[in-house]
């Protein structure tokens, strides 16, 4: 085993008895995305007790079966420390809460290779990122979409990961999003249970699609406005789009959502003259239990500047 490597122990759960080896993996080490443990699978780094490999992720999966997953030290990439300022909200040896701004992309992929949240936290950090997200994603516990603002937690030891990311698969982290809707939405305070899953039609959406991932959003209006309201979210599970895609599920798609909100609604002119060209969506709650230390911490954003100046307006010109 490489210096630096960390093994986890796996047990298939009973009833992942006959699911796809990938996903019964996935369900046992919520800190592992099903994607992250195919790419473990073809490197040879997924083992069962007797040391066979097991690299084929459809294979079905036994309960009660047990599997070491090795990841591998993270191999630093030439030039991905990034000194980029931070909104630092807490930080300790384990993890550190950010106000992300709008427009920062939270890691590397195509068309954003650097420039991003993980780059300057590897800066900030100087090392002290937990390696279980990988080269690409160290610290990396939750993200949130390039044009939503607001509160993100990012791991720097492996325990804090490992700790966090059994909270957010318990559904136990308090998120709480502000957003400005189009339209009233009626009632004025529900729950959305619709599941989520890439669109069918087009694979760069998310739609709501029977057998999809579970995903259940309660809302509840703040303020009424003028063909438009200011609501607040609050997230039980956390789906790419959640918010996005079940507002505009029940008629009330966010201000300036570029995918799902639609191009003729009555502040389009209103968006376009104060330069607003995002989703208006800031996650503005952050709560947790400390995953070493077990104290309850909690976190509040302010909505940014431009999200407060498009209320102002709506609210000035009626």
């Amino acid at each position: 085993m490489d210096r630096g490597a960390e093994i986890i122990q796996v047990r298939i759960a009973g009833e992942a008895n006959g699911w796809r080896l990938d996903r019964a993996l996935a369900d046992g080490a919520p800190s592992l995305s099903r994607e992250r443990l195919k790419a473990l699978m073809a490197a040879g780094n997924v083992a069962d007790a007797a040391g066979i490999t097991a690299s084929d992720p459809a294979r079905k999966a036994v309960g009660g079966q047990i599997f070491n997953v090795t990841l591998p030290a993270p191999t630093p990439l030439a030039n991905e420390a990034q000194d980029i300022a931070l909104n630092i909200v807490f930080e300790d040896e384990h993890l550190i809460v950010i106000d992300k701004p709008a427009g920062l992309v939270v890691h590397p992929a195509a068309g954003n290779l650097d420039g991003t949240l993980v780059n300057a936290l590897l800066h900030h950090c100087a090392g002290q990122l937990s390696g279980i997200g990988g080269v690409a994603r160290p610290g990396i516990v939750h993200r949130i979409d390039k044009d939503t603002s607001g509160l993100m937690v990012a791991a720097k030891s492996d325990a804090a990961h490992l700790g966090l990311a059994a909270q957010f698969a318990a559904h136990t982290i308090d998120r709480r999003y502000r957003a400005i809707v189009q339209g009233r939405p009626n009632p004025a305070e529900g729950t959305i249970d619709a599941p989520l899953a890439r669109s069918p039609s087009n694979r760069k959406k998310i739609a709501i699609v029977a057998g999809g991932k579970h995903a259940i959003t309660h809302y509840r209006m703040i303020r009424p406005l003028r063909q438009a309201a200011l609501i607040e979210c609050r997230l039980e599970t956390g789906r790419t789009h959640q918010v996005r895609v079940h507002m505009a599920s029940i008629g009330n798609a966010l201000l300036g959502d570029p995918v799902y909100g639609g191009t003729k609604h009555p502040h389009r002119a209103l968006l376009d003259s104060i330069g607003f060209r995002r989703q208006a969506l800031h996650a503005a709650r952050l709560g947790f239990v400390h995953p070493v230390k077990s104290n309850a911490l909690a976190f509040e954003s302010e909505i940014p500047a431009d999200m407060q100046a498009l209320y102002d307006t709506i609210v000035g010109m009626y």
